[in-house]
């Protein structure tokens, strides 16, 4: 694999996520990493100097020191976060994280409360993240590195892993920076034309599912924009009161070291009111109960199979939401929305109008792939029916 391509698609992702502005020299950009990633972290930090950019770097709890504190730690240690931390986050321009996990079950046997505690106790932080990036001094990207550990969980050689990756990435081309622009526009093509379409609902149908979903007011079709290395979805936040029907995610999904794998969810007024997996369903049923707006819906995508060349399964969200395959894939996120796909002014989004507009809150979100071949109709204004997305293609 070659990391200093890999580095600088990591970079310019960063820089095309931005909103609404540019980056100067001397802002200030986290580098999160776990331990294996150091290697590309270490080529990551070397562009970021050499750009004139702080960079902070801050490798992330082991394995074994985050099974420590969810074990042995009491719930006021597992809240902790310093003081500061709120007042670094509200100076940061960027953050890139690299995730390379070795063992995906490290937390399988501790209690999803106690991870509760730590997820909704860091909910502060990820607001001021929100509101930096909706205000356009802030933007993030997340990428994997390839270990042993996820290479044997989805079944394959850490060689045939890294290849996923790199053709994924696009760095076997000779330009994979440029290239990622190329299909990041031909992405964001689509999402202007769903935008523009007079949508009301969708109906997504497939062998195991017909879930009905409704758009809801000021609401737009985005793109990843380089948040996620790879990103190849678009995606919105409906409003969560309209779910109903049947959702069927039938690639099996990692969370918190616990695995689950085909999930029924079935929808009444916006919520689950009936929950079921052929393994996990235990899990699920704690994830849904998180808090209120765990079983709730709060988000919709789709992905190309044209622009995605991921066709493994890869045991871990940031990919298997991208799939590709024959049939692309479609996935809806339990809990929290992106406030990003508010169509009108975000600096007047403020709680009570995403109340208003049904944008779901929660400490929670996960995303719940579908890869079956399906059909994706939309109601429009007019009440006419226009498929949008048929046999993993979008018709637009």
């Amino acid at each position: 694999m070659d990391l200093k391509k890999y580095a600088d698609v990591m970079i310019f992702a960063l820089k095309s996520a931005r909103k609404g502005g540019k980056f100067k020299r001397g802002e200030n950009i986290l580098v999160s990493y776990d331990m294996p990633a150091l290697p590309l972290a270490e080529e990551i930090y070397c562009k970021l100097i050499e750009g004139g950019f702080n960079v902070i770097l801050r490798p992330y709890a082991t394995e074994k020191m985050a099974k420590i504190l969810y074990t042995k730690g009491s719930d006021k240690q597992i809240k902790f976060m310093p003081e500061w931390e709120k007042l670094f986050t509200e100076n940061l321009n960027g953050l890139i994280a690299l995730r390379a996990p070795q063992d995906l079950a490290n937390l399988k046997d501790v209690d999803t409360k106690k991870i509760a505690l730590a997820t909704i106790a860091r909910k502060p932080i990820r607001e001021i993240m929100d509101v930096r990036e909706e205000r356009g001094l802030f933007s993030w990207t997340l990428a994997n590195y390839p270990t042993e550990g996820l290479a044997k969980q989805a079944g394959l050689s850490l060689k045939q892993y890294e290849a996923q990756i790199s053709k994924a990435c696009f760095l076997n081309e000779k330009d994979p920076a440029k290239k990622f622009a190329e299909v990041t526009a031909q992405i964001n093509e689509v999402s202007k034309r769903l935008s523009s379409l007079p949508i009301v609902k969708l109906r997504t149908q497939s062998e195991d599912m017909d879930l009905e979903i409704l758009l809801g007011e000021n609401r737009r079709f985005i793109s990843g924009g380089g948040c996620n290395v790879p990103s190849f979805e678009i995606f919105t936040s409906p409003d969560w009161r309209g779910t109903r029907g049947v959702y069927f995610s039938d690639l099996m999904s990692f969370r918190n070291g616990n695995y689950v794998k085909d999930i029924r969810l079935e929808f009444k007024a916006g919520r689950v009111i009936k929950a079921t997996a052929e393994q996990g369903e235990d899990f699920l049923k704690k994830m849904l109960s998180l808090d209120r707006g765990a079983c709730q819906i709060g988000e919709y995508s789709l992905t190309d199979t044209r622009f995605s060349k991921i066709d493994r399964f890869m045991a871990d969200t940031l990919y298997d939401e991208n799939f590709g395959g024959a049939y692309g894939n479609s996935h809806i996120a339990l809990g929290s929305s992106y406030s990003d796909t508010f169509s009108g002014n975000l600096s007047k989004l403020d709680k009570n109008l995403k109340k208003q507009l049904g944008f779901n809150e929660s400490a929670l979100h996960w995303d719940l792939v579908n890869t079956q071949n399906k059909l994706v109709t939309a109601t429009l204004k007019n009440g006419k029916h226009l498929t949008i997305y048929e046999k993993g293609r979008f018709l637009v």
